[in-house]
């Protein structure tokens, strides 16, 4: 057998298989200590993830300011993803299957000198070498991976063949990106610290199956006696995933004889009801946005996986009479305590905002001077780099609302003056006006308010979108009307006969949004009380074709509020997997409330003039 060949590090990457909550960040771990990584992932919306949470998150592992730091870039292509890596390191869920196939895929397909990995904490990395040759097996090791980067052990075991050179050179650079490696003495199934997280997480199961106690009060006792670990064992199983923790178990058991009635068998109940933990908009073990609760007093880090990161637009309002049409600004924050950021300012009245994370882009409406006719739709880049126009001035009059129908891959927006609803590619092509609700070059009907479209949503569940004429200032004549995506046949913006009014005599109603899961509508009101400066919803069974102009949409009786009592209401935004409401304010306040309303919290009071608003998971 010939010796093994230790590779060349330099101006070679690492790649990681799975851009998953961990597989990124052990991709940026490698490039906060200045390696270049490729991740690859066969999954758009998990690759495209995946490099912006380096992008936002790469600050937290660097141990210095300006310290040297490496690129993670996002693959499909298997074969690419590696080319040239001196390391692989395989980041998939515990199925021995999957791993055995991965391994016969790498042996073809990366450098021959190329150390390879699995982070497997449940199967030993002989179990997965079954398809592949002796000489491969020399350089393949387990490398578990704790959750970084607040946790910098990393726990490496040979595979029974592994050359004794591997864990030396792998720790030696792991020490080098500030990591503590520990070498397990033999080859145990599950390591050192999945041992004894193994025992804890079962018996913690047993307890709350058996109705011992529940999950809060188990979680009470543990942060009770370990005050260093905030977070308890079921919230960490959460953050982990109940699917994750279920495979583990089942290979315990199997291959130590063990029960499952009170662990594996138990956990699949959460499991077929698709309660998957925090990454899951069902919840887990926890409900539904429990973690969030108690990120922003210092709970444990793993609070804070599934937060959204916020984006919303500040119109420019609150700043002097004579340069408010060009003070606007986009703002990146979010409710763990960071500070806004701003990606953009000098913007014209900025009103709609929307995220597209396959793009890699944020788009926002520009209502420039109402008066002039000078409305624009731009892009951007996630980090407010280059600055892009979609649709040129000229061609909307004064853009507001924005959304992005995100099966048909569609832009969707209002217009107010301009009395249009309008949809284009996100490049700006085939812009087509879907709704015109009159000539906005006759003066009297652009000054008529009632046929002004503000807020806009997207169902491509039912094939249809909504869009809200919010008539003249608090007048209660604000109106929710819908129509189908497709045009009926031989008809056009002007002729249309699917449109239909669903709510009318509303406050002053400006933003949508569409719960698909839950099939509801959800809208903002901005105006006066008792039933204005509030958040409304409705069942999309209960919206109903409204003929008779005398009916009043009253709530309780055909839709319910929910919340009330902000300053003239504006933006709106559903974070369905972690289950609440978002909403901005035009006195500068970001409002997070339960889906039921309940629950309300103020974040970045008094700092602007808040309008739009959108949310991102990474």
């Amino acid at each position: 057998m010939s010796a093994l060949i230790l590779p060349q590090t330099e101006n070679h990457p690492v790649c990681v298989l799975g851009g998953g909550v961990l597989g990124r960040r052990i991709a940026c771990a490698w490039a906060a200590g200045g390696y270049d990584c490729n991740i690859r992932d066969p999954d758009e919306e998990q690759r495209a993830s995946a490099v912006r949470y380096f992008e936002t998150s790469i600050s937290t592992f660097l141990a210095a300011e300006g310290g040297a730091c490496g690129t993670v870039r996002a693959y499909d292509d298997l074969e690419t993803a590696v080319k040239d890596a001196w390391l692989v390191i395989e980041c998939f869920p515990e199925r021995l299957d999957f791993k055995v196939n991965m391994c016969t895929e790498l042996e073809r397909h990366a450098p021959r000198d190329a150390m390879m990995c699995t982070i497997s904490s449940s199967y030993v990395s002989r179990e997965a070498l079954e398809k592949v040759g002796d000489e491969t097996k020399k350089g393949i090791c387990n490398m578990h991976w704790t959750m970084s980067p607040q946790n910098k052990m990393v726990e490496l075991m040979t595979d029974g063949q592994t050359d004794e050179r591997v864990s030396s050179f792998l720790s030696q650079r792991l020490a080098e990106i500030g990591y503590l490696p520990v070498q397990a003495r033999n080859e145990p199934t599950g390591f050192v610290i999945s041992r004894m997280w193994a025992a804890i997480k079962r018996e913690a199961l047993m307890i709350v199956s058996q109705g011992v106690a529940t999950p809060e009060e188990l979680d009470s006792v543990w942060a009770e006696m370990y005050t260093k670990n905030t977070a308890g064992p079921c919230k960490m199983m959460d953050a982990v995933g109940l699917d994750t923790v279920s495979f583990v178990e089942q290979h315990y058991a199997k291959e130590r004889n063990l029960p499952t009635e009170h662990t594996v068998d138990y956990l699949q109940r959460y499991i077929d009801e698709g309660k998957l933990g925090t990454k899951s908009s069902k919840g887990g073990l926890y409900p539904p946005g429990t973690a969030q609760e108690t990120a922003q007093n210092s709970a444990d880090h793993r609070d804070a996986l599934h937060a959204p990161t916020i984006y919303f637009l500040d119109i420019g309002l609150s700043n002097s009479p004579k340069d408010f049409f060009n003070k606007g600004r986009i703002l990146m924050g979010g409710t763990d305590g960071r500070p806004l950021k701003t990606l953009v300012d000098r913007q014209h009245m900025p009103d709609g905002i929307a995220i597209s994370l396959n793009l890699g882009k944020i788009f926002w409406t520009s209502m420039g001077i109402p008066s002039a006719n000078d409305g624009c739709v731009y892009s951007t880049n996630l980090d407010g780099s280059d600055i892009q126009v979609v649709v040129p001035v000229g061609n909307i009059h004064t853009g507001k609302q924005i959304t992005i129908d995100r099966v048909n891959k569609k832009l969707y927006f209002c217009e107010r003056e301009g009395l249009r609803v309008m949809r284009c590619n996100g490049d700006g092509s085939n812009h087509e006006v879907l709704v015109q609700n009159g000539d906005w070059r006759n003066p009297d009907e652009m000054k008529d308010q009632m046929r002004w479209c503000v807020g806009i949503a997207v169902s491509p569940s039912t094939g249809q979108f909504y869009w809200t004429q919010k008539g003249y200032s608090k007048s209660n004549q604000g109106k929710i009307m819908r129509a189908n995506i497709d045009f009926p046949a031989g008809q056009n913006a002007t002729n249309r006969t699917d449109i239909e009014c669903v709510f009318q005599k509303l406050p002053e109603s400006i933003d949508l949004e569409c719960d698909e899961e839950g099939h509801i509508l959800y809208w903002s009101d901005r105006g006066e009380l008792p039933i204005g400066n509030s958040i409304n919803r409705a069942s999309f069974s209960r919206l109903r074709a409204i003929t008779d102009p005398s009916v009043k949409s009253m709530p309780e009786e055909h839709y319910d509020l929910i919340a009330r009592n902000m300053h003239e209401t504006i933006g709106l935004a559903v974070d369905m997997k972690n289950k609440y409401i978002y909403c901005t304010d035009l006195s500068g306040t970001l409002y997070r409330f339960n889906l039921d309303g309940g629950g309300r919290r103020k974040y970045y009071d008094g700092e602007g003039s808040f309008t739009g608003l959108a949310l991102m998971h990474v």
